[in-house]
């Protein structure tokens, strides 16, 4: 219990926080230019993506509880497959794709205003909180099939540091560089996806092999370092049910007996998106987000900490 708390915080965390300086500088820019009574139009927005995020995260569990073993077992693989190539999607768009963010929301904020389509701007806004928020239910919606009670605490604590985090910035107690903690949280974010896709392949598999598939040598397992369950029934706590195994499972995709499919995958993933990330993070030019760090410090974070 509680081993997936921590990927389910720092997912929580990151696109809350994503989301929340993508608003930011959209009511900034609409104090800019003198606007700000069309940030009713903003707000709306992301309320409604809120709202559609939860409905969705809710429908994907009742659908979920209603399967079968074998269901269940193909509907957790294909969810937690989903989850990585979204995750991995949106790592890859914010890498390449950052700079551009302050310069092309602003473009068109001004162009809703300049053409009086006010409902424009709530669609900006809609589509921003949106992505962000079907992004972290599909991940979460993995982890909430591992473990709820951990995956519930992460999301609630993630948006509690959130907050604490936008009110110690308005108080000058911290200074974030927006740069940096992208690059932080997307090297975690690799971490927790490659175990994340060696565990759906592992359900798949296993959905396979109960429906009589045979995988031959892709399912076969070439070791197992698990240690013996105890007389008492309670696994070891370095087994990948036990204590620490677990928590290892959840965070690296820690796993005792592999299958050689699940092996491939797990260190093809770190070897195709590190290598990307490595590339990326090392070569690229300063961004929108980490100027806004230095070129509208103070405005950015009074909205961060509004919108949160």
């Amino acid at each position: 219990m509680y081993e997936t708390t921590l990927p389910s915080l720092l997912i929580t965390f990151r696109e809350a926080l994503e989301a929340a300086l993508i608003i930011a500088i959209m009511v900034t820019y609409l104090k800019k230019i003198g606007k700000s009574d069309l940030n009713k139009y903003n707000y709306l927005g992301a309320g409604s993506a809120v709202v559609l995020s939860l409905i969705v995260g809710a429908l994907l569990q009742i659908f979920y509880g209603g399967l079968g073993k074998v269901a269940s077992q193909l509907f957790e693989g294909v969810a937690s497959l989903t989850a990585v190539v979204v995750l991995t999607s949106m790592i890859f768009w914010m890498s390449k794709h950052s700079k551009e963010i302050k310069n092309e929301m602003e473009g068109k904020i001004y162009q809703a205003v300049t053409q009086g389509d006010m409902y424009k701007i709530t669609a900006l806004s809609f589509v921003a909180v949106a992505r962000e928020g079907l992004e972290t239910v599909l991940f979460l919606s993995a982890s909430f099939i591992q473990d709820m009670a951990g995956t519930l605490l992460g999301a609630t604590l993630g948006i509690l540091i959130v907050l604490g985090l936008s009110i110690a910035l308005i108080k000058r107690t911290i200074n974030l560089e927006i740069g940096k903690f992208f690059m932080f949280t997307s090297i975690m974010l690799l971490i927790f996806g490659a175990g994340l896709a060696g565990y759906g392949v592992h359900e798949l598999i296993e959905a396979g092999e109960n429906s009589g598939i045979d995988f031959g040598f892709w399912g076969q397992k070439p070791f197992d370092i698990n240690p013996p369950v105890n007389q008492d029934g309670s696994y070891p706590i370095l087994h990948e049910k036990g204590i620490i195994g677990s928590v290892l499972k959840s965070l690296v995709g820690y796993d005792g007996n592999p299958e050689w499919l699940r092996i491939i995958v797990y260190l093809g993933f770190w070897m195709v998106i590190g290598t990307y990330l490595y590339r990326q993070y090392t070569l690229r030019e300063p961004t929108d987000l980490d100027e806004a760090d230095y070129n509208t410090h103070d405005e950015i974070l009074v909205q961060v900490n509004t919108i949160a």
